[in-house]
């Protein structure tokens, strides 16, 4: 199947379970009103917390079906959404629909991550959702990135998969819900996201781990995983210390947990 093809697969699927999970990913419904949702969920209420205090341009970087580009715009920020997938649905057709819609200040770009075709220092945040996992070379991803972005900018990316171990990939994949439909899922070790954004000689990284913030924790949140811990332990939410989080951090393993990067140029 398309990308395409394999999300409307998700949202039609007879299964409640699985219009859940597209719904929880902002595939269901118009590409406008997913778009809406996203800006006043909690989600976007971190991702908000971790951008520029100033807004300015920004580049969305795989913006699939636009719904991170709206939010920036409609907080602000002067918006260029860059998405390969021309799709109407999915891709850069839902993101100008998005545009013309609202009237916000979106412009597309269809084009790769790899090969930006923006001048350096183009931008004041280059914005990245669950695309950089993607990367068919990261360090050419990032690298043109932070080409384009001005210095002491923002590069913000959320939601990444991250593997323990590149033996680790077949166990993700698998598990994936849409993987075996489209085959285009991927995940890079930490050490290889950081090596990506080291060669870039930044100000600053920092990394935020999945326990750490409930933005790499969705659709669940913390409150929901203290539930869940209390009741294998047969105890209450509230004698789950704040702690006890730090050490599933430290030794979680999953393939495909999810990291969130934030790099200063």
């Amino acid at each position: 199947m398309t990308w395409e093809e394999a999300v409307r697969w998700l949202c039609e699927h007879p299964d409640q379970n699985k219009r859940d999970l597209a719904r929880a990913c902002y595939f269901d419904g118009s590409p406008t009103d997913a778009a809406k949702r996203f800006h006043v969920s909690k989600e976007w209420e971190i991702v908000r917390s971790l951008l520029p205090e100033t807004v300015g341009t920004a580049l969305d970087l795989g913006a699939g079906r636009g719904i991170s580009s709206y939010a920036l715009a409609k907080d602000g920020w002067t918006v260029t959404a860059l998405e390969p997938n021309d799709s109407s649905f999915i891709g850069a057709g839902a993101i100008k629909t998005i545009a013309s819609e609202t009237s916000l200040p979106i412009t597309v770009a269809l084009a790769m991550a790899e090969d930006l075709p923006f001048p350096e220092s183009r931008f004041d945040l280059i914005h990245c959702r669950q695309a950089l996992h993607h990367a068919g070379d990261l360090h050419k991803m990032v690298s043109e990135a932070m080409r384009v972005l001005r210095a002491g900018g923002t590069f913000l990316a959320t939601r990444e998969h991250v593997l323990t171990r590149k033996s680790d990939l077949r166990v993700f994949q698998d598990t994936h819900p849409l993987h075996h439909l489209y085959g285009g899922e991927y995940a890079y070790t930490l050490d290889e996201y950081r090596a990506a954004f080291a060669a870039q000689s930044p100000s600053r990284i920092e990394e935020f781990s999945p326990y750490q913030s409930e933005l790499n924790f969705f659709p669940d949140n913390l409150d929901a995983e203290r539930h869940r811990l209390a009741r294998i332990a047969g105890v209450k939410p509230d004698q789950i210390p704040d702690f006890v989080f730090k050490i599933r951090d430290h030794y979680d393993s999953n393939p495909g947990r999810l990291y969130s990067f934030r790099v200063t140029k």
